[in-house]
């Protein structure tokens, strides 16, 4: 017990480490707040290309690229453009490299949870907006993309979550993120309680965004 307590629990490690992880977790919060917002709006652009065009290739190259990234492994295509742009001459900034890496990916999962919400709103709703003088774009951005957003709530919620922990990737570019400065510390210190230190903090951060989120869920199963 002292032996599993001294590795992975060692308050003397937790103390030393902790103002360095900090630092880390204030890129992790500064990258989920770029990398999310970025992701919600190309994927509120996918899923209205997919229910809204009436051009059946811009529907298909959509499909396509949703199916595509979706199973692309979001380690794989950061990677590929943060070592492989520069080969196209292309040498793209490691926070520019990551922002776009998470917008390929992120879009393509919010778009297919926007794209359920639209679906799941009436087409009465269109109908009765435009009866009202409106017109289609100005139904779609008042009446419409609201009524989606309220429908899918929890689940965008939920992304968003999964988005912020996948935000360690970004240390594969060497953007010093939570977790890379943990790593760091237990490459110098030879244990593992940063580690330990780092998990901490995102349950700490990650927490009430859960809790939230088991609120909304619960409401949305009492509404229907």
């Amino acid at each position: 017990m002292d032996a599993l307590l001294n590795n992975f629990f060692n308050i003397e490690i937790f103390q030393q480490v902790f103002p360095f992880l900090l630092r880390g977790l204030t890129v992790t919060i500064g990258l989920s707040a770029l990398v999310i917002p970025v992701g919600l709006i190309g994927g509120l652009a996918v899923a209205l290309l997919a229910t809204q065009s009436s051009s059946r290739t811009v529907r298909t190259l959509i499909a396509v690229y949703v199916d595509v990234f979706r199973a692309l492994p979001p380690l794989v295509l950061l990677i590929f453009i943060y070592f492989g742009f520069p080969f196209l001459n292309i040498d793209l900034p490691k926070l520019m490299a990551v922002a776009l890496g998470f917008l390929l990916n992120n879009a393509a999962y919010y778009g297919e949870i926007f794209r359920a919400g639209l679906q799941s709103v009436p087409r009465g709703q269109m109908e009765a907006a435009r009866s009202t003088g409106l017109t289609r774009r100005q139904a779609l951005v008042h009446v419409i993309v609201p009524l989606a957003v309220r429908n899918v709530l929890p689940d965008l919620l939920s992304n968003s979550i999964e988005v912020v922990k996948l935000t360690t990737l970004a240390s594969v570019v060497a953007l010093p993120e939570l977790l890379r400065v943990a790593r760091d510390a237990q490459a110098l210190l030879y244990n593992p309680s940063p580690i330990v230190l780092a998990a901490l903090i995102y349950l700490a951060v990650l927490w009430p965004l859960v809790r939230l989120l088991s609120r909304l869920e619960h409401k949305n199963m009492m509404v229907k």
